[in-house]
């Protein structure tokens, strides 16, 4: 993938947005030579200083994307996540089903408060113009004209509206969980695995699940204790909770409560700061990926604008890096043709290869399981390659195709592992 770099200066492209997608994108583009600017609501600092995003944990393929353009700062600081486990809590509290997959390329967690201040650093070092302004629908029929190509990465606000929602692709029409996070230090290791981390999730029927997984925070190793409550249960409690330590207390009650065997390694643990809590919700939203303006003008959306999942199985920022390595290629591979409304379409579903897979598992996995997948999660717990394979699936959810959804392939799957692991099994 090449493009002749006086080609690619003499085109300027437009990213609103400076998260994961928006900064990735655009320092994939600036080392391939476009004339890129991006447009931030918040400076470097406003960001490193400010409250928790997110709850990124990616794996083997997203982590990728970042070191094939050389932005892998934090590898070496941010902890390794070897393994994905999965706890079921039974109806006395205690655990009906507790087993972990290892992985098969490590995954990482780091605050997006240190990566985005520290991408937008690089990218203004490397030369990049970087504007700091809220950007509304009508600034963009402005730099629509201005630019040959404009897209839209920042998530939330007014030109999200731009972005019209897919009924097909969207089943949800209202959030599917009350989400509450809390960044700790102090937590003790889960005593099951303690030569190794891995992301824990822990699910509790007709309650919600707490996840729990490594990161790397602006005060050095850390963890990330994260609810999700179904709405108007018993967990569904943050909301208009201001006071960073009762939003702590309220999950460490919760966890104390529903997932004891995780409070036990927690009851010790403090907020890294006073911005590392978070609380929302959301529907879970796959939106058209032209936005039309006013004046005529189009404009592409990036991840999460267009794909926006429920954090449930963690695929928001592995999304963002996976599309931005996509829209990269498509932009590359343009060279000097028009990016016309037929290239922005075409370039997401280039996209949305990736992102299909992703929506139709995490979906599902916010439904009350079949009973055939309640048997595999069930028989991970005494078949190794079945544990495996689910936690691999975090990072290519494509294959969860081949063995998970469809009963008659789940259990060919099932015989074919427990006839290889013999009658012990």
């Amino acid at each position: 993938m090449s493009v002749d770099p006086k080609r690619a200066a003499l085109r300027k492209i437009l990213i609103v947005g400076a998260g994961q997608a928006g900064l990735q994108l655009a320092l994939g583009l600036q080392s391939h030579g476009y004339d890129v600017t991006v447009m931030s609501n918040r400076t470097a600092d406003e960001i490193r200083t400010g409250r928790v995003m997110s709850t990124q944990c990616m794996f083997a393929t997203a982590l990728q994307h970042e070191r094939d353009l050389g932005l892998n700062f934090w590898e070496d600081q941010a902890p390794r996540i070897e393994g994905l486990g999965v706890s079921v809590s039974a109806p006395d509290a205690g655990r009906a089903i507790d087993w972990v997959g290892r992985l098969r390329g490590h995954a990482q967690s780091v605050d997006q408060r240190v990566k985005m201040a520290g991408w937008m650093e690089t990218f203004t070092e490397r030369g990049g113009k970087l504007v700091i302004h809220g950007v509304a629908v009508s600034d963009l029929d402005y730099f629509a004209r201005a630019y040959d190509l404009v897209l839209v990465a920042a998530g939330k606000g007014e030109i999200v509206s731009m972005f019209r929602r897919d009924a097909a692709r969207s089943p949800y029409d209202a959030p599917q969980r009350a989400l509450a996070v809390s960044y700790v230090h102090g937590l003790g290791p889960r005593p099951e695995h303690p030569d190794f981390l891995a992301v824990r999730c822990n699910l509790v029927p007709g309650v919600g699940e707490l996840f729990v997984m490594p990161t790397l925070t602006t005060s050095g190793p850390a963890d990330i204790l994260f609810w999700e409550g179904v709405p108007g249960g018993p967990v569904d409690v943050f909301q208009g909770i201001k006071d960073p330590a009762e939003h702590l207390r309220l999950t460490l009650e919760l966890m104390r409560r529903f997932v004891p065997w995780e409070y036990d390694r927690a009851r010790s643990v403090e907020l890294t700061d006073a911005g590392g809590t978070l609380a929302g919700r959301y529907a879970p939203t796959v939106r058209r990926p032209i936005g039309e303006l006013p004046s005529g003008g189009l404009v592409l959306g990036v991840a999460d604008v267009v794909v926006a999942n429920d954090p449930i199985t963690g695929q928001g920022s592995n999304n963002a890096a996976k599309c931005a390595a996509s829209y990269l290629a498509s932009i590359v591979e343009r060279g000097a043709e028009p990016f016309d409304r037929d290239w922005m379409q075409s370039a997401f579903d280039r996209y949305w290869n990736h992102a299909a897979p992703v929506t139709k598992w995490t979906n599902a996995m916010l439904a009350p399981p079949p009973e055939h997948v309640l048997g595999l999660i069930g028989a991970a717990g005494g078949l190794q390659p079945v544990a495996d394979r689910f936690a691999n699936g975090f990072d290519d959810p494509a294959d969860y195709e081949r063995w998970f959804f469809d009963p008659e392939l789940a259990g060919a799957y099932l015989a074919e592992v427990q006839a290889a692991a013999g009658p012990a099994a």
